[in-house]
C-alpha cells in the first residue's frame, strides 16, 4: 500500500525509481489530498532519477541540516529558537518556494510584532542557511537577495558617578555587588553571572574569560582595579565553585523585580543592565582613555563598536587638533 492511515492521519510509503524508500507523513486526514502528494513526490523522485533533475528539498530538511552542521556555534540555542519559529511559515515549503517576496512578508511580520533590529537576526539566519542550500549543498539554483531593515542607532545610555552610586545604594547586597564588579570591570552580564573562582587570580589581581565564553569568541584579559578586588574579597568563602549566588546558588536572573524597583526609588530611567558596560566605557573615554585601549580592554572585535563613544572625549581629540594650530602658525614641527 502507498498510502498507510495511522490514527488519523496518512502516510506516505513507496519505492522510488532509485530503489530508495520514500516514507513520511502526508499531514493531513483527508485521503485525497493524501494521494495528491503521494503522486507528486513520487512523478519528482521519478524525474530526478531518470531526467536526471534535482531532488527538491524543503525549508525543513535545509533547517535541520544547518542546525545539526552549526550546533558549535554561540548562538544555537538562538538558532534553535529562530527555526521553530519559522516552522509556522515555512514548514513543509520547497525551497525554491522561498521567494524574496515570501520571505519579505514573514519578515514584515516579525518587524511589526518586534522590532527591525529582531526582524534582522531573523532574516540573516534565513539568509545564511539558504546560501549554504545554493553554495555548499547545491540544493538551490541560486539564493534569493534578502534585504535587512534599517536600524536606528541607539544612543549611547551611561549613568553619572553620581547615579551609580545611588543605584548600588538602592540595591539589595548581592545585586549591588554585581553592579559594583561590572562597572569596575565592563563585563557582560553572562560573564559576570557566570564567572569561576578558577577565572580568577587573587594574588595577580587578574581575571579571565575564556574564548567560549567571550561573545567576539576569544579570550578577555580582566584587570582587577581596587574596586573590583574589594567586591571579590566579600565573596571568598560563599561558594567554592562561583564567585556570585544568592542564598548559596548561583545567581542566573540579574533583572529582577528587586533590579527595576531600585531603578525607580534611584530615579533611572531607561537604563538596562548591559548599559552598566556603556556606562563603563563612557567613563573610560572620559577620562582621556584612548579609544584602542578601551576596545582592548573591552575585547570589542571591532573599532566601529567602540567609536559611539568618541563624542565622550574631547579633550583627548582637542589635543591633536592643536597640531593644526601649529601649522598655520608656522612652527617647525621637525
Amino acid at each position: 500500500m502507498s498510502l498507510k492511515k495511522r490514527g488519523n492521519t496518512w502516510y506516505i510509503d513507496f519505492v522510488a525509481p532509485s530503489g530508495e524508500r520514500v516514507r513520511c507523513s502526508a499531514g493531513t486526514t483527508d485521503k485525497i489530498q493524501a494521494q495528491e502528494l503521494h503522486d507528486k513526490l513520487k512523478a519528482e523522485s521519478w524525474r530526478v532519477d531518470k531526467l536526471g533533475e534535482k531532488p527538491r528539498r524543503t525549508w525543513d530538511d535545509a533547517a535541520y541540516k544547518w542546525l545539526t552542521e552549526t550546533d558549535y556555534k554561540r548562538t544555537h540555542k538562538q538558532d534553535v529558537s529562530q527555526v521553530r519559529w519559522l516552522q509556522q511559515h515555512f514548514r513543509g515549503k520547497y525551497l525554491d518556494e522561498l521567494t524574496r517576496d515570501v520571505i519579505a512578508k514573514v519578515g514584515e511580520l516579525k518587524k511589526r510584532k518586534t522590532s527591525p533590529a529582531t526582524a534582522n537576526r531573523l532574516l540573516a539566519l534565513i539568509r545564511a542557511i539558504l546560501r549554504r542550500a545554493a553554495l555548499d549543498w547545491e540544493w538551490i539554483d541560486k539564493a534569493p537577495l534578502i534585504r535587512l531593515y534599517r536600524e536606528p542607532k541607539r544612543r549611547v545610555r551611561y549613568l553619572t558617578p553620581p547615579q551609580a552610586q545611588k543605584l548600588i545604594s538602592e540595591l539589595p547586597t548581592h545585586l549591588a555587588d554585581m553592579v559594583s564588579f561590572s562597572l569596575a570591570t565592563g563585563l557582560r552580564q553572562a560573564n559576570v553571572t557566570k564567572l569561576e573562582w578558577s577565572q580568577v587570580d587573587v594574588a595577580r589581581h587578574v581575571a579571565w574569560i575564556h574564548g567560549d565564553q567571550a561573545k567576539a569568541g576569544k579570550p578577555i584579559h580582566v584587570t582587577l582595579n581596587e574596586t573590583a578586588m574589594s567586591v571579590l574579597t566579600k565573596q571568598i568563602g560563599k561558594h567554592s565553585r562561583w564567585v556570585f549566588t544568592f542564598k548559596g546558588k548561583p545567581i542566573q536572573q540579574v533583572t529582577t523585580k528587586a533590579w527595576y524597583k531600585s531603578l525607580t526609588r534611584a530615579g533611572i530611567e531607561d537604563f538596562r543592565w548591559h548599559d552598566l558596560r556603556h556606562t563603563w566605557a563612557s567613563w573610560l573615554a572620559q577620562s582621556g582613555v584612548p579609544l584602542n585601549v578601551i576596545q582592548e580592554m573591552g575585547a570589542w572585535e571591532s573599532a566601529e563598536m567602540v567609536r559611539r563613544y568618541a563624542h565622550l572625549a574631547p579633550e583627548q581629540f582637542s589635543q591633536h587638533a592643536k597640531v593644526v594650530d601649529l601649522m598655520l602658525n608656522g612652527t617647525n614641527l621637525a
